[in-house]
């Protein structure tokens, strides 16, 4: 099946989905090429960003994408490259 690479940027604000989010994560873990967690914790802004790069089927990413975008206080944004690899 063809694979895209693709960077995967996640804001949480909901510190209540972080653990549906790790687990959601671990799931997908198999396509997670690494992943970078930044924790912003000034007085007013108590969120955490998260970057995820990934190599995976286009629909792999879209459901991932999905699911993630579906839980509580998150958001996430999906950039896909143009590069397919069509041997994987």
């Amino acid at each position: 099946m063809d694979t895209r690479i693709a960077v995967m940027s996640i804001i949480v604000e909901n510190p209540q989905s972080v653990e549906t989010l790790n687990s959601l994560l671990h799931t997908y873990s198999e396509y997670i090429i690494g992943r970078m967690g930044i924790p912003y914790r000034t007085t007013d802004r108590k969120v955490n960003v998260i970057s995820i790069a990934l190599d995976a089927p286009q629909d792999t990413i879209s459901s991932l994408a999905g699911k993630v975008g579906k839980l509580p206080g998150i958001s996430v944004k999906t950039a896909l490259s143009n590069v397919i690899n069509h041997d994987a």
